[in-house]
């Protein structure tokens, strides 16, 4: 397992994209205003990233809604060689997660979600293959 960044997942990206883009002048290393996803260089190229909540409330639970008071503010993002390998690994000393691994052919990479003792939000990732790539 390998840090990957911290994902702020925020109700209003583009004015949470001005501040730290703007106000702090963070490089952005990718997204823009209007966009659903954007990475700022902390030391770590893409250590922080700006997501739009809802979508990550989606990419949970498809049956979300919008809720204030259950809706996430951040995640860790960890990258793994396997999600599927890490997810029986972890099953196997007792985590509960949130979701089955899935691809995320529009993020280009494979996921599982499930929170630590105190209820944070934690996704696991590996990429996938270019070819299952959705490029929309």
């Amino acid at each position: 397992m390998k840090f990957s960044n911290i994902r702020l997942l925020v109700n209003d990206f583009d004015n949470c994209f001005t501040f730290y883009n703007d106000i702090l002048g963070l490089e952005c290393t990718w997204g823009k205003p209007g966009d659903n996803f954007a990475s700022f260089n902390i030391g770590i190229p893409s250590g922080l990233a700006l997501f739009k909540a809802e979508l990550m409330s989606l990419a949970i639970n498809e049956k979300a809604e919008k809720n204030e008071t259950l809706q996430d503010k951040m995640a860790v993002i960890i990258e793994v060689d396997s999600v599927d390998a890490t997810y029986i690994l972890l099953q196997s000393k007792g985590v509960k997660f949130l979701t089955e691994p899935k691809d995320m052919p529009t993020w280009g990479i494979r996921v599982v979600h499930f929170r630590d003792p105190e209820h944070n939000l934690i996704e696991l990732y590996s990429e996938l293959p270019k070819e299952k790539w959705d490029h929309h």
